[in-house]
């Protein structure tokens, strides 16, 4: 196994499962909706997993893909990267010099990332109802509440979920079945501007630029890579610093 390229592929990349939906390049193809690739791509049999041994490279493989995520590769530069696997695995000459190429990997990914950032925001900001804030923060109201709208200063109970560009999901309190309270000055700049415009039982989806999510630091050992865009799913169950007290 070459897990010497694996493991570089990885530190160049990021932190393994970094995931970033396609974007359009001048030097590619748009990739097609992942919905569409789904109908488009052959059905394949069922794959028996019958030994720990084949487990274990069937997730190596699953491992390796989520390495090269970041990429946003389309179907066809897919092909190429398994031509690339298959030459190496085989001994056949390469077509290029790896070497030369390999400092170009992570210049690719961030070009990327940066256009499906522009295009995400885009197509967030069509949505039936959004608002973009001053920041650039996105709002749209999922279900009115009926409650009180909270404060900067206030500590609010939320409940959410969020997801990377391509819909994976890298946080949810719904799967921990237990609401989060936190000051809500005291979170990324996304969720302050946004959730002062919910209230109390209301449901609201926001999409944060990476200047108003985490930037170039995201939370260490997460799946967000530097610069994300990230939605987040937010419901406010409740305002424990209750407004009403000080209106």
């Amino acid at each position: 196994m070459r897990m010497q390229w694996k493991a570089a592929l990885v530190l160049m990349l990021g932190a393994p499962g970094l995931a970033l939906a396609q974007a359009p390049t001048k030097t590619s193809k748009p990739a097609a909706a992942p919905e569409a690739a789904a109908k488009a791509a052959p059905a394949q049999a069922p794959l028996e997993l019958k030994t720990d041994e084949q487990k274990t490279i069937y997730a190596l493989g699953i491992s390796l893909g989520q390495s090269v995520t970041a990429l946003a590769l389309t179907p066809e530069e897919v092909q190429v990267l398994q031509r690339g696997l298959q030459d190496s695995l085989s001994g056949t000459a390469p077509a290029v010099d790896a070497k030369e190429f390999t400092p170009k990997i992570q210049a690719l990914a961030k070009a990327r990332q940066s256009q499906v950032n522009i295009a995400t925001l885009d197509r967030a900001s069509k949505e039936p109802g959004a608002t973009r804030l001053p920041s650039g923060v996105i709002y749209r109201e999922l279900k009115a509440g009926t409650g009180k709208s909270p404060r900067a200063i206030d500590t609010v109970k939320v409940h959410y979920q969020g997801t990377l560009v391509d819909g994976t999901e890298f946080d949810s309190s719904y799967k921990r079945g237990l609401a989060v309270e936190f000051p809500l000055n005291g979170v990324i700049p996304c969720w302050t501007q946004g959730v002062q415009k919910m209230k109390v039982g209301g449901k609201a989806k926001l999409t944060c630029p990476g200047s108003t999510a985490y930037g170039e630091r995201p939370p260490p050992g997460s799946r967000i890579p530097p610069n994300a865009v990230l939605t987040f799913d937010v419901e406010l169950v409740d305002i424990p610093g209750n407004t009403a007290a000080t209106p």
